[in-house]
């Protein structure tokens, strides 16, 4: 599968997630999710300039990337994914985000 299609583009893809989608949070992460119609699952990263400068924004995109990456394969498939880090996750390892984000996965029954 192409990795372009993977990915939420534009803000209008990200507005409709946070308009109509559900969300759920935990200590470190916000997810928000909607169902999409398609047969894959779609996914963006959004870190607010309230977490920090742009090489601490950037590590904790990257850590979050990685662990969506190792564990989408356990995930159903046809939904829109957007994954938030809370303010506090920017002093956790990547052990730390990975067990976040499949809370958030088991919160939301998006696990297979």
């Amino acid at each position: 599968m192409d990795k372009k299609k993977l990915k939420l583009r534009n803000s209008r893809e990200f507005k409709r997630v946070y308009k109509y989608g559900d969300s759920y949070a935990n200590k470190y992460l916000v997810i928000f999710f909607i169902k999409n119609n398609l047969n894959y699952n779609r996914v963006g990263f959004s870190v607010t300039k309230k977490i920090g400068k742009s090489v601490v924004r950037n590590r904790i995109r990257r850590l979050i990337k990685e662990a969506y990456r190792l564990n989408c394969d356990k995930l159903k498939q046809g939904y829109d994914l957007v994954f938030i880090p809370k303010r506090v996750a920017v002093e956790q390892g990547y052990k730390e985000i990975e067990s976040a984000m499949l809370h958030l996965f088991k919160k939301t029954k998006l696990l297979k």
